[in-house]
């Protein structure tokens, strides 16, 4: 595996959950429901938090960053966001589990291992803030 384009895929794959969150977010707050508008800003915080560690790994390994500014992803009603999301951060704990199988160096295998411990949380959980500034 070329470890470049794999975290490529993943700051991608998490931009793209990171926007997911962030439109439920935004539906939930049209409906006037205050809690579930802030655990969808939650989920949407360590989703973010992600993008960013991969993006600066990224730049740390010398890597030319992919354009991901466009990225979309598909909405989801609010009567279906718990099995789309559920879907969706079980993905994440299998993207994860796979990358670290390869051979990297210490301190990405170390990042990887904090944000899949972090999927883990939101599998189990569907909620957020598991990530530490």
């Amino acid at each position: 595996m070329d470890l470049i384009p794999a975290l490529e895929r993943a700051r991608a794959a998490e931009k793209e959950q990171a926007l997911f969150y962030r439109s439920l977010a935004a539906q939930a707050e049209d409906r006037g429901d205050a809690a579930l508008s802030e655990r969808f800003n939650d989920l949407h915080a360590d989703e973010q938090h992600h993008v960013s560690r991969l993006t600066a790994r990224l730049l740390e390994l010398g890597a030319d960053l992919a354009d991901i500014a466009d990225l979309t992803t598909e909405p989801v009603s609010m009567d279906a966001w718990s099995p789309a999301a559920q879907a969706r951060e079980e993905a994440e704990v299998l993207r994860y589990e796979g990358l670290l199988q390869a051979h990297m160096d210490d301190d990405t295998r170390a990042l990887l291992t904090e944000i899949v411990d972090t999927e883990r949380h939101h599998a189990a959980e569907l909620g957020g803030k598991w990530t530490t500034a």
